[in-house]
């Protein structure tokens, strides 16, 4: 789907409860995994979700290729990156692997908007923001 130098990764054990009727993981607990990876790499580049100005992000966009069924018991583990900057937004990717079946399990695409809750607007990402994701990404 997406490159990224993946510097943010989350690992979590797959539980019974996550699996539905088909008996593998129902597709919301990716949505979960992937916010999860998400909210990680907001705070390593210390993304505050709501500025003092009441600016923060929000997600406007997920899109989630599936690529092999995930079962209990198993262990995956989510990667994050940031793949573009735009002016008011940017967009990560995400990547998660099965420890189960030694591979890539489902894939990710989102984008995260900066936006300023009192007016319902989005705002320019801050250089400061910028700055930090960059720093981020590099040193991966």
């Amino acid at each position: 789907m997406a490159s990224g130098s993946w510097p943010v990764s989350v690992e979590f054990p797959v539980h019974w409860g996550d699996m539905d009727s088909f008996g593998h993981v129902n597709n919301a607990v990716y949505l979960r995994w992937f916010e999860s990876a998400r909210i990680a790499y907001f705070r390593e580049i210390r993304q505050e979700f709501v500025t003092p100005n009441g600016v923060g992000p929000i997600l406007a966009r997920m899109e989630i290729d599936y690529r092999l069924p995930v079962k209990f018991p198993d262990t995956v583990r989510c990667e994050a990156t940031v793949t573009s900057l735009g002016n008011s937004s940017y967009r990560m990717a995400y990547r998660l692997h099965s420890k189960a079946h030694g591979g890539l399990a489902a894939e990710g695409d989102s984008v995260v908007v900066m936006v300023n809750y009192a007016t319902s607007r989005s705002v320019p990402l801050s250089d400061e923001l910028r700055s930090a994701i960059q720093d981020l990404e590099s040193k991966s």
